[in-house]
């Protein structure tokens, strides 16, 4: 398939779309990696505590999950105004969406000073963090991608890709930093979880600082000058092209659940549970998080290498790549962590990297290829949002009860195999769209051609 002509953006203003969009991911996601680690360390003692030690890490994981039930809303939210407004806009209201949430987590009372108060009002901040990410993801995808030339979109769709697991890296940092520094032991679980949320504020000013700075995507630049806005594009998403956003969905339903075995505090959780406690291995938690800080830079890696090699070789080989990276190792992830050895629990998280990358990599342009210009930000927010739903919204609530049930991490590692296997299939299904036209005079061809069963466009 022939590449789509060359934006108008400048070399100047590509640097300019890579840095906001991998400075706002990193914001975004360091603010929810740092409740879903938080919520594997210390949010069961400290909101949930009278249910008892098993119950309340379980309960911890819900509250993570519970905010993927309201990614969709953000999605349409997001989506509407996004393919009727533009994309700038919208990343600057989620951006601030989330660091507010964020800030307001770390002065939070906890259980022990007002009753169910502390629970209800976290719930109610973790489900504005997941309206934010709802609407994060697709705007700033979509800024890298729109923005480069038809033959560096998966690179330049790599950037905001990146800001995931730097963020996960920062987030790990800079709680390991206040465990194993700043506030050791008793001092952590008192006050030292507080610090990494209240640091989001400083975090979002320069957020918001560098995205205002940024053209909008020209695209949408032309859909606006031609007056072709669609009016309500999650109507006619959903009227054409349903199928297509449930098979891209469970795509990324696989990446999410295996992904959310480090970013939702699965691993962390697992790692460092006190074996007096029901735990099975008894880490302390220092070293679990200086290891999961460790694979993210693995991730980090690959996720980049991903993105840049699909523009080679296309985005679905990438991903089904990916799927079997992914499978040959989800068997040997939980017997290395089982060691209780960090350099072994580091490896095992290092290897799982490898499929994670590969996954995530080439998604943002992978997507954006997919939808139609007109219906774009809906399209790709709204497949996103499901896919997290049906992938990594339940996965550590789930693997816990697993674990509570059968006594043995073997059944996890069925579990995500079985989620893997499913989106597995879901690629097979998707026709390879590298190098589609994305702009809006191409609206024709972006219509037709998405499954294997049917010409191509």
């Amino acid at each position: 398939m022939s590449s789509a002509p060359a934006p108008a953006s400048s070399p100047r203003e590509l640097r300019r779309v890579a840095a906001a969009t991998v400075i706002g991911t990193t914001i975004e996601w360091y603010d929810f990696f740092l409740y879903a680690s938080a919520a594997g360390l210390v949010f069961g003692e400290l909101f949930f505590k009278p249910a008892g030690p098993q119950a309340a890490t379980i309960i911890s994981f819900a509250t993570v999950g519970v905010s993927f039930l309201f990614r969709p809303l953000g999605a349409f939210l997001a989506g509407h105004f996004g393919d009727r407004l533009g994309r700038k806009a919208m990343l600057v209201i989620t951006l601030i969406l989330m660091g507010a949430a964020t800030t307001l987590i770390g002065v939070l009372p906890t259980y022990a000073q007002v009753g169910m108060l502390a629970p209800v009002l976290l719930m109610l901040l973790r489900i504005l963090q997941g309206l934010s990410t709802g609407g994060e993801w697709g705007g700033a995808v979509l800024m890298a991608v729109e923005h480069a030339p038809g033959n560096r979109r998966g690179l330049m769709g790599a950037y905001p890709q990146i800001g995931v697991p730097v963020g996960l890296l920062l987030a790990s940092g800079v709680l390991a930093l206040m465990t194993g520094v700043i506030s050791p032991g008793a001092a952590f679980l008192e006050w030292g979880w507080r610090i990494p949320f209240l640091l989001s504020f400083v975090l979002v000013v320069v957020g918001i600082f560098v995205r205002r700075a940024v053209e909008e995507s020209p695209v949408f630049a032309e859909i606006s000058e031609r007056k072709e806005q669609t009016r309500v594009p999650i109507v006619q998403l959903f009227k054409k092209h349903w199928l297509l956003v449930i098979l891209a969905a469970l795509t990324f339903a696989g990446n999410n659940a295996a992904g959310y075995m480090t970013t939702g505090g699965y691993i962390q959780n697992y790692a460092t549970t006190p074996i007096a406690e029901g735990g099975l291995v008894g880490m302390e938690r220092t070293p679990v998080l200086l290891a999961v800080a460790g694979a993210s830079l693995v991730w980090l890696a690959v996720t980049f290498f991903a993105g840049a090699i699909s523009d080679r070789i296309g985005r679905r080989n990438t991903y089904i790549a990916g799927w079997i990276a992914f499978l040959a190792v989800i068997f040997v992830l939980f017997p290395l962590v089982n060691t209780g050895n960090v350099w072994l629990l580091f490896l095992g998280l290092a290897l799982f990297a490898i499929g994670n990358g590969l996954t995530y990599g080439p998604q943002a342009a992978y997507f954006a290829e997919l939808f139609p210009a007109s219906i774009r930000y809906s399209g790709v927010s709204i497949a996103y949002a499901i896919g997290a739903i049906l992938g990594g919204a339940f996965a550590p609530m789930i693997s816990a009860w697993l674990v509570a049930e059968t006594g043995t991490s073997l059944a996890v590692a069925f579990y995500i195999a079985g989620v893997m296997a499913i989106a597995f299939v879901a690629t097979l299904l998707l026709r390879d769209r590298t190098g589609i036209p994305l702009g809006p005079e191409h609206e024709e061809i972006q219509q037709r051609g998405h499954f294997v069963w049917e010409k191509a466009a």
